[in-house]
């Protein structure tokens, strides 16, 4: 029997499970750590204890090794776009930045839209480009940089975790102008290598069988993503396009608000309740949820939520509609920029545990909902990536509860969302376009090969 250790590290917690070469959990092998992101020295948000995360990773891995016996592969699904800076004996000097940490104002003198054509990546501190040229103008002077995964495989890294620093070509090769700029050379980078480690959007695609340009993961966690993974192509305006491996591409839009919505709204209210809320209209009540900046498919990072309709009858229940409504709306930007998309899997906790936001998306977006039936998809990516490597054949992932969109709810979430776009626009002055550039023309990339 072909076993894999998968090591899943997400936002909360680093769960270390063994899969059968079907792709089945094996159960009653397995840890799980749990830990929390904190505020650094400096204040900011998105950030880890670099040596805590590590040292909580790498606990969860050996203990599920101990459990497990032989595994014939060990494969990591970790976030995307992490970035640690280290010094010459390779400590790091900062927290592990993840996505979330957005606390730079630096600026490149480079065409935005060039960069996202050549990397598949907007020009967005998100990413490595921006994070980094904000660290240099603070005086950090790193001897190189690296993932976070890339710490637990001594300083090499994957085309997937490459390809979500924003520096990596879509050609697999460091981008040269981005290095220019930033006066950097590759050894200050990690080594590219065929490890078996993925970012974890792409992960939770193989893992929730969403694969093929017609079936797109819709997964809603702490923030939220639309992704299809398929054959390579050039970028598209207002999405990402990240390497998984040589031969497929993971192309798709996020938001910075998801699950975290809720989880503030909890925070605010007291309790959140949903029942029943896919069912209710709109309201008068507008919610423009960029609370934590705009990722897809404007790249605005400065760009705030903003509530309109408040009045004295304005209740919690208004604003928890308003907030699921308004984080369905932010996904059909998304959706909409993807007309290929036919089928939509959901996946992540906040939305599986509240299967009723996916009858509200499958109205929104128009298109059927599945709910995955996979408990931890991103770490079944993973494993099910290495026993692609290792000549197996994994099961089809198991499917749950189906939404088909309901027509006569069509009408009032259009009139919403148009709503919603005049809302942005007047909170963001002209809209920029999806990579932060000129809106006209901008550079297409070849696929690569």
């Amino acid at each position: 029997m072909t076993r894999v250790l998968a090591l899943d590290v997400g936002t909360s917690s680093a769960r270390a499970l063994v899969f059968d070469e079907r792709g089945d959990l094996v159960p009653g092998v397995g840890r799980q750590e749990r830990y929390t992101a904190t505020r650094g020295h400096s204040g900011r948000l998105g950030e880890f204890d670099a040596d805590e995360l590590l040292a909580v990773a790498r606990e969860a891995l050996d203990e599920a090794r101990r459990e497990a016996g032989k595994v014939d592969a060990v494969a990591v699904s970790s976030f995307w776009h992490s970035l640690v800076a280290l010094d010459g004996d390779g400590r790091p000097l900062t927290p592990v930045f993840t996505w979330r940490h957005l606390a730079t104002s630096a600026e490149l003198p480079l065409d935005p839209a060039a960069v996202h054509a050549r990397t598949g990546c907007p020009l967005h501190p998100s990413f490595w480009p921006l994070k980094i040229a904000g660290l240099q103008a603070e005086g950090v002077r790193a001897a190189r940089y690296v993932s976070f995964p890339d710490l637990l495989t001594g300083g090499r890294t994957s085309p997937s975790m490459a390809s979500g620093t924003g520096l990596l070509g879509l050609d697999g090769r460091w981008d040269e102008e981005l290095l220019d700029v930033l006066g950097l050379d590759e050894q200050q980078l990690p080594e590219l290598a065929d490890e078996l480690v993925l970012g974890d959007g792409a992960a939770a695609n193989l893992g929730s069988g969403a694969v093929g340009r017609g079936r797109a993961a819709l997964t809603i966690g702490t923030s939220a993503a639309v992704r299809t993974v398929h054959e390579p192509s050039a970028p598209r305006p207002g999405l990402f396009l990240y390497r998984v491996d040589a031969d497929r591409v993971c192309e798709g839009g996020a938001l910075s608000d998801g699950g975290n919505l809720l989880d503030w709204l909890e925070r605010l209210l007291g309790g959140v309740d949903t029942a029943g809320l896919a069912d209710e209209e709109p309201g008068e009540l507008d919610f423009l949820t960029l609370l934590g900046g705009e990722r897809s498919p404007g790249w605005n990072a400065s760009a705030r939520g903003v509530l309109s309709g408040l009045s004295f009858e304005t209740g919690a229940r208004d604003l928890v509609r308003a907030a699921l409504h308004g984080v369905a709306y932010r996904v059909a930007e998304i959706a909409e920029l993807m007309p290929e998309v036919e089928e939509l899997i959901g996946s992540g906790g906040a939305l599986l545990n509240r299967p009723e936001w996916g009858r509200l998306l499958a109205d929104v977006l128009e298109r059927p909902l599945t709910l995955s039936a996979v408990d931890e998809a991103s770490a079944r990516g993973a494993a099910v990536f290495a026993l692609e490597r290792l000549g197996e054949k994994p099961a089809p992932a198991p499917l749950g509860r189906r939404f088909e969109p309901r027509a006569e709810r069509f009408e009032a979430h259009r009139a919403a969302r148009e709503r919603q776009r005049r809302l942005y626009a007047l909170a963001s002055g002209e809209r920029p376009d999806e990579t932060g550039g000129e809106p006209a023309d901008p550079p297409v990339a070849e696929p690569y090969r």
